[in-house]
């Protein structure tokens, strides 16, 4: 079982996403408020980041990440998003890698990503969701 979250309305309308270990966000549909669907690339190009960290720091030193940039595909007919592109840019001009270390990063930090992102694996894998309306009254 993963972590619980809970999300709970503001009287402004937004939300606020909670954690059991203290984390927090602010979402909704307002302006410079993340979207769910923005949460879902946000997650998937976070776990690609976190993924890749590993890979990266070991080449280029400690502190250095990649930008990790994500767009999706939304089909209004289904209300779903149909597919996800994923580009990750990893800046190294300040460590003089032989064009052969530079692909030898770009395949490891692609394996990387592979074998370690959770999200990637659900959003490829069919996941059912489960689903339970209590009303208390």
């Amino acid at each position: 079982m993963g972590k619980r979250l809970w999300v709970e309305r503001n009287k402004d309308g937004s939300w606020d996403a909670f954690s059991e270990d203290g984390a927090h966000i602010k979402f909704g549909k307002g302006r410079g408020q993340f979207t769910p669907g923005d949460l879902m690339k946000v997650a998937l190009a976070g776990c690609a980041a976190l993924s890749s960290q590993f890979a990266v720091e070991h080449t280029l030193g400690d502190g250095k990440g990649a930008k990790i940039v994500v767009d999706g595909t939304y089909d209004a007919d289904t209300d779903a998003y149909i597919g996800f592109d994923e580009q990750v840019v990893i800046d190294a001009t300040d460590a003089g890698l032989s064009d052969e270390d530079a692909e030898k990063l770009a395949d490891r930090v692609s394996r990387h990503i592979e074998k370690g992102c959770t999200v990637k694996h659900t959003y490829v894998e069919p996941t059912p969701v489960r689903m339970n309306v209590t009303v208390k009254h």
